[in-house]
């Protein structure tokens, strides 16, 4: 019997043609817009994680005046974080050891071409360039990484590899040398690519090397902590930052300093990223709200223009029930095939989308199709469309056959 149903509907549904397809054209658009822009979203948050090396490790990151990120974190501080600080952390009963890092911008010169990357400095003990390591989360594609005697070299990023047009038709490799503010400096290593903008273009260079190129003295760019208890990182975190707003004289609320985890980075991305595909399900529930009211208008004018096939119908002896469960599937199978067809160019939407980012930010992130994301949509559709047709099904189970026959 349902079965039979499925199938009247179907028939139904062709015969009106154009009609149908205007009538499924808000489902379709809603869907597709939900579909594509939160697996949209969902790439976004992997690619942010990306360009700002958010990772799974369990270390605390300390920086000044709000800077977030491997970026330039020692530009326009007013007060910056210091070597004491680093050693006033590093004295914290809940701190195993601190590092500290700074980053600047240089001029990087390779056969009389020039351009401008950021350089990281890295620690010259080994416990302290482990400790770094682990937060990049970074290893070597060709050459090796530094080591805490490798003075006057430097391993690069990976977007100095394979760009030999962006230096005069020569190609960066292991052995060669490069001049950084004038100094010259020997490669010994690329890293693998990380699909950040950041860790793809750095150039890692022992802090004594960085010291005689921009003097930075004992201002530091960043503190990386590392906790004691990996279990207890967020009340290393509280200590953290309830030592600097004593040292810097600064009330809880107004500090002039940032102390950051993982985790907290990436709930800070995922909320803001959240809150935008929040409002995305609103305005698409916009689409799918007018979808829902084309389906009661087209089935409530199906139901006057069937009047004569629903009293032949019951005049041979279908019940009220039967004239419902026909027009209900009807209305249901609309919302159903609406919500496919969204389904469908939203998931294409998405898969162009994430090739769209890893090409503009250099990421190589996978498409991934959220099964239960489709899933929900198709449930929902068709609910919306049972929903829609609960009303025109009542009324047409409601037709008097004699009535109907002469209508």
């Amino acid at each position: 019997m349902i079965k039979d149903f499925f199938s009247l509907a179907l028939k139904n549904l062709k015969s009106r043609g154009i009609r149908s397809w205007l009538t499924l054209l808000g489902i379709v658009i809603g869907v597709t817009a939900v579909v594509s822009l939160i697996s949209l979203g969902n790439g976004l948050q992997l690619a942010v994680a990306n360009q700002f090396g958010i990772n799974a490790n369990e270390l605390i990151t300390v920086q000044a005046g709000g800077i977030s990120g491997f970026g330039p974190p020692g530009s326009s501080v007013v007060d910056p974080i210091t070597r004491e600080d680093a050693n006033a952390i590093e004295r914290l009963s809940s701190v195993e050891n601190t590092v500290v890092r700074n980053v600047r911008s240089g001029q990087i010169e390779f056969n009389d071409n020039v351009q401008f990357r950021y350089l990281g400095s890295m620690a010259q003990n080994k416990k302290d360039l482990d400790l770094i390591y682990t937060q990049l989360d970074q290893k070597s594609l060709f050459g090796r990484m530094l080591k805490e005697s490798d003075f006057g070299k430097v391993v690069l990023g990976f977007n100095f590899y394979d760009k030999e047009d962006e230096w005069g038709g020569k190609q960066i490799t292991i052995g060669k040398s490069i001049l950084i503010n004038g100094e010259k400096f020997e490669v010994i290593g690329i890293m693998e690519k990380k699909g950040s903008l950041i860790m793809d273009n750095v150039v890692l260079i022992l802090e004594d090397d960085m010291d005689d190129l921009f003097g930075f003295g004992e201002v530091a760019d960043l503190i990386i902590a590392e906790p004691k208890n990996k279990k207890e990182i967020d009340k290393t975190k509280e200590d953290i930052e309830k030592l600097l707003r004593q040292r810097r004289d600064v009330k809880k609320g107004e500090e002039n300093f940032e102390v950051s985890t993982p985790e907290s980075a990436l709930a800070t991305v995922n909320s803001v990223l959240s809150g935008v595909q929040i409002f995305i399900v609103i305005v698409a529930s916009i689409s799918i709200f007018i979808g829902l009211i084309g389906i009661i208008n087209t089935m409530t004018t199906s139901v006057m223009e069937r009047k004569k096939e629903i009293g032949v119908t019951k005049s041979v002896g279908a019940r009220n029930e039967h004239i419902f469960a026909q027009f209900f599937i009807e209305s249901s199978l609309l919302g159903l095939i609406g919500g496919s067809i969204g389904a469908l160019i939203g998931t294409i939407i998405g898969i162009a989308s994430i090739h769209g980012i890893n090409n503009f930010m250099g990421t190589d992130l996978s498409f991934n199709i959220d099964f239960l994301l489709i899933s929900s949509a198709l449930f929902g559709s068709f609910l919306i469309g049972g929903i829609a047709g609960i009303i025109p099904a009542m009324q047409a189970a409601k037709q008097n056959p004699v009535e109907a026959l002469r209508g």
